[in-house]
């Protein structure tokens, strides 16, 4: 059996480029003792990706030349040597971008078995993966969302944003969501549970914001960073939270500082907590997120949205896209085509 991956060949400019990644095919090697072989079936597309090509983004060691490209995927078990993990297991984890992957179970890898077996597979990358559970963690533990609570988030139509909104009412509060089209703006207020949505690209957001927050927003998702955030802070309400989850906003000129903020002194001000959070930190209670999100799911509560392309070919395509605002919702790729 042959495998095809995508490994680095280049550092990124400002997008991927296709001679960043250099598609190779090799051999899949004879399963020893406990070991498996997962058939990947989608790779999942995070703006994070982009600093693993260049310097870890803090988390982890910068791929070197020739590394394979990281990245969680879900995938079928289809042979097996492990006591754990038997053929016809859904399992999800770090699979890298490959389109099959030899694993040993060992913590590295982070691998679970899908439990959720009934829903669409894909969604054990999105809501019902990290970046539900990104959402889940950082609305309820980390924005401390509260009944009656108004919740301003950016990058709504994104892959976590796009879950906000269903979990915001699921708890008795109300969401406002900025996108960058009308279309997305549509979105999240005839799909994706948001109260309204403001296009940032063609409102005064500053004057739509006190529109929708006369008395002050009390929690704000942050996946953005930079002048969005800014332009946030100076509409808290006293007492609120600002969950610092994403800075995409900052990810793409590479060769300019960082964006300063003006308005920091808000938080003082208003007696505010701005906190961020580390998603993996709330790995024991993994099983409670999927189970509520699950349920919702099935309660017809909570919507979620997909943008899947096809092929392990265009993956680079697929993470230039959260940088292009053209996702719309969790990005993802298929691997293998039905």
């Amino acid at each position: 059996m042959k495998n095809r991956r995508l490994v680095l060949a280049a550092r990124p400019g400002d997008l991927i480029k296709s001679s960043d990644l250099a598609l190779q095919e090799v051999n899949i090697p004879d399963l020893q003792e406990g070991q498996f072989l997962i058939r990947v079936l989608y790779l999942s597309l995070a703006p994070v990706m982009k600093f693993y090509m260049l310097d870890g983004a803090g988390i982890e060691q910068p791929l070197q030349i020739g590394d394979l490209m990281r990245g969680r995927g879900v995938g079928e078990v289809i042979q097996s040597r492990h006591p754990d993990f038997q053929v016809g297991d859904i399992v999800q984890g770090k699979c890298g971008w490959q389109e099959y992957v030899v694993c040993d179970g060992s913590p590295y890898y982070m691998m679970y078995k899908v439990r959720q077996r009934s829903l669409p597979y894909s969604t054990a990358l999105g809501v019902l993966g990290m970046t539900g559970f990104t959402s889940y963690f950082g609305l309820y533990e980390v924005g401390q969302l509260k009944k009656g609570d108004r919740v301003l988030v950016s990058a709504a139509a994104g892959g976590v944003g796009s879950n906000l909104g269903h979990l915001a009412r699921i708890k008795g509060a109300s969401a406002i969501g900025l996108a960058s089209t009308d279309e997305k703006c549509n979105l999240l207020t005839e799909k994706l549970g948001y109260d309204g949505a403001i296009n940032y690209l063609k409102e005064d957001v500053s004057e739509r914001i006190t529109h929708y927050f006369p008395e002050g927003i009390d929690v704000y998702f942050d996946n953005v960073g930079g002048e969005m955030l800014d332009q946030a802070l100076l509409h808290l309400r006293r007492y609120a939270r600002v969950v610092c989850c994403g800075r995409i906003s900052q990810y793409q000129d590479l060769h300019s500082a960082s964006y300063a903020l003006q308005n920091w002194h808000k938080i003082g001000a208003t007696r505010s907590r701005m906190e961020g959070f580390f998603i993996y930190d709330f790995e024991p209670h993994f099983p409670k997120a999927e189970a509520d999100l699950a349920q919702w799911i099935t309660e017809g509560k909570l919507q979620y949205q997909e943008d899947i392309l096809e092929g392990l070919e265009n993956m680079p395509i697929a993470l230039n896209r959260l940088f292009e605002r053209k996702n719309v919702g969790k990005q993802l790729v298929k691997i293998f085509l039905d």
